[in-house]
């Protein structure tokens, strides 16, 4: 209070405030876009400053499409800079992000297959949390590992879902599909997924 030396014990203060429009009034953040794939489409809703690199994340989780093989274009252009905000390629509402796939040539795009050493963990009621250690190329698939751990008579005959960083995984799909690495854990339950595409 010293250094407002007119204002002392006691002294009302009166504050008056305007209500003013928000900055991004005309300027949403928030917008819904239309991805195109060859066969379909799906709206997504993004935010302006989104990169490219988390739209095309975004549409690997609607769609399960691998990143690394995702070409996006807007108006003729590709998005090639991952980190470049949607807005400054020009992207507003309703626009139409087109999505092509790139093929990829086993001999000159994949990397050789590479042993994983994983760990498998089980639900409570399965082996009573066990964590069951896996070792098996990054080119096998759910299937496989599943194979292997019902020959070896480590899980009982049954039907099961393995699951990786929260996302089920789909058994004709690789690990490195999935983005399994050394030391990650993948999670085994009973039963089975009916969607299409699994």
């Amino acid at each position: 209070m010293e250094d407002y030396p007119i204002v002392i014990d006691g002294t009302r203060i009166e504050l008056t405030v305007e209500p003013m429009m928000p900055l991004f009034s005309s300027y949403c953040r928030k917008i819904q876009i239309i991805v195109k794939f060859s066969a379909r489409q799906i709206n997504i809703d993004v935010d302006r400053t989104d990169t490219v690199r988390s739209l095309k994340e975004k549409i690997h989780l609607f769609d399960g499409t691998p990143i690394k093989r995702m070409s996006l274009f807007f108006s003729g252009v590709e998005l090639d800079e991952d980190f470049r905000n949607l807005s400054e390629y020009g992207i507003h509402e309703f626009s139409e992000i087109v999505v092509f796939l790139k093929t990829m040539s086993r001999a000159r795009d994949d990397p050789p297959s590479r042993k994983l050493s994983v760990a498998v963990q089980t639900s409570s009621c399965l082996l009573n949390s066990a964590r069951i250690p896996v070792e098996m190329k990054d080119s096998g698939t759910v299937n496989e590992m599943r194979q292997l751990l019902l020959s070896r008579k480590i899980l009982p005959q049954d039907d099961y879902l393995f699951i990786h960083k929260q996302r089920i995984m789909r058994e004709n799909c690789s690990l490195r599909w999935h983005g399994v690495d050394n030391g990650d854990i993948l999670y085994v339950f009973k039963g089975t997924v009916s969607r299409s595409g699994y």
